[in-house]
């Protein structure tokens, strides 16, 4: 067997038997939803980690950091802030709010926390649950296509028929237990990847002052986390643009189900230290492997989001390179697989259970969930096929606007609703359709406006913190001018 084959193999077939042995704990929807709420917090945690990173991680974020340099470390700093925040001010409240209401998803959580009749709440929340998984599911297949087309001279349209069908295979099998498990081993396994490869490259190339002077020869600016750029367009086009990154970690359901799956709520401070270690660890070095391959092979690579696979290969015995590029097969797995999860959860019980049939069987509901994972994964299947580019970039761009989608849909009513009292139903459904519809008409419509020559309005202000405060002050305002709840008068 070709070494490189090896590595990858043994990863796969690891992730299967993963599938396999969680499969006996399937006994009902709680079971493939949250996994019984029994998540140990070093299993809560690095599976949180490890499903929001995804193939950006290590695919996304190393291009854009070969094509804009410094730049990119505004992102890392941004996404620290917003784990940090999310595990302080969502975790403990959720977790303690959802099992008190009995709500296994995110909507469950609104429906229940506002007493909601209408069904409004959970309609507008599985709209925006449905509409930005399939773009986001899209792009993970999209980084499978991208490492197997990149490592084994696979067609595009080849490797993503193979990541969609093992991600499928082994969720099916095993539900959210082998989701939060098989994520355990690829929280790990990324880490491994965007530490290694970084110290390696920087010793192949001949120390840190090489590379600085090897990036300073692709312009003034490159070396420079303003981008050279200066004024407004340093502040919100680059600075906020990359921070804003971490706003969006408030309003993540595939990472909000950690929280609610955890053992007790009593172990949410423990997962979060577990947490922001692996953060501290990892994210430093994912976007020096995009600077380490540009002072490798220069510039001009066709795709740029293929640099990481590209520096394993050329440092690392091939049986070690392909474990690596595992490690970018693990971020692409270890965030479909929980999309996948949540995109099911709300087909199964925000729809047919609570909107059709109650008192479906606990055994029905497990094999509708495992149908429903198919339908969810051969429409973002679809999609991935048909939305293939030649260029680089598809990722970082998709993956960031269904970040901005569900972050700002999701965000601003979630934190408002666990901390301000004052907060009300119609709040909370404007902020979300807000989310909804800026995302849609920032991305296709009002981010496109030119502002000046060679300044478009996308270019001063990011779409995630563009929508995300458009969503927040959508529900402050409106909360504030409707009647308030009970509990506030």
């Amino acid at each position: 067997m070709n070494p490189l084959w090896f590595g990858l193999f043994l990863y796969l077939v690891v992730m299967l038997g993963v599938g396999i042995a969680a499969a006996r704990h399937m006994k009902s929807l709680d079971d493939f939803v949250l996994g019984g709420r029994r998540l140990g917090p070093w299993v809560a945690a690095i599976s949180e980690r490890a499903s929001g990173e995804s193939s950006w991680f290590l695919l996304g974020l190393p291009g854009a950091a070969y094509g804009l340099g410094f730049t990119e470390f505004w992102s890392v700093v941004g996404i620290g802030f917003g784990i940090l925040a999310s595990w302080t001010f969502i975790a403990i409240p959720l977790r303690r709010e959802s099992a008190r209401l009995g709500a296994i998803t995110l909507p469950d959580y609104f429906e229940l926390r506002f007493n909601d009749r209408t069904r409004l709440l959970r309609i507008v929340s599985m709209v925006a649950i449905l509409i930005f998984y399939t773009f986001y599911v899209a792009a993970q297949l999209h980084g499978a296509g991208k490492i197997l087309q990149g490592t084994f001279g696979f067609e595009h349209s080849t490797g993503i028929w193979i990541g969609a069908a093992v991600v499928v295979l082994y969720t099916l099998l095993g539900g959210f237990l082998a989701v939060a498990w098989t994520d355990l081993i690829q929280g790990l396994m990324m880490t491994a990847v965007a530490v290694v490869l970084p110290i390696l490259g920087i010793i192949h190339i001949g120390g840190f002052g090489v590379l600085t002077q090897k990036l300073a020869e692709q312009g003034p600016g490159f070396l420079e986390m303003s981008g050279g750029k200066v004024g407004a367009a340093v502040v919100f086009g680059v600075a906020v643009g990359g921070l804003s990154w971490g706003m969006g970690y408030l309003g993540q359901p595939h990472l909000l189900t950690r929280y609610m799956a955890i053992r007790k709520t009593s172990e949410l401070p423990k997962g979060q230290l577990i947490a922001m270690g692996w953060t501290l660890i990892s994210y430093w070095g994912a976007p020096l492997i995009g600077m380490v391959g540009l002072a490798i092979f220069g510039p001009g690579l066709a795709d740029p989001e293929a640099v990481m696979p590209m520096v394993a290969k050329a440092l690392l015995p091939a049986w070690l390179a392909g474990m690596m590029i595992a490690g970018a097969t693990a971020a692409m797995m270890s965030t479909a697989d929980s999309q996948l999860i949540v995109a099911t959860s709300t087909l199964v019980e925000d729809i047919y259970v609570r909107l059709f049939r109650p008192n479906t069987t606990p055994s029905r509901l497990v094999m509708l969930s495992r149908l429903a994972t198919m339908l969810v994964a051969g429409v973002a299947l679809t999609f991935a096929l048909t939305a293939e580019e030649s260029g680089g970039g598809i990722i970082y761009n998709t993956v960031s606007y269904a970040w901005s989608g569900l972050g700002s849909s999701f965000g601003p009513a979630l934190l408002l609703a666990l901390w301000w009292k004052r907060t009300t139903y119609a709040g909370v459904l404007a902020g979300m359709i807000g989310g909804i519809t800026s995302t849609i008409l920032w991305k296709n419509f009002l981010g496109g406006i030119v502002i000046e020559e060679g300044l478009t309005l996308n270019g001063l202000i990011d779409i995630k913190f563009a929508t995300f405060v458009f969503s927040l002050a959508l529900v402050l305002v409106v909360s504030l001018v409707t009647r308030p709840p009970e509990a506030a008068r």
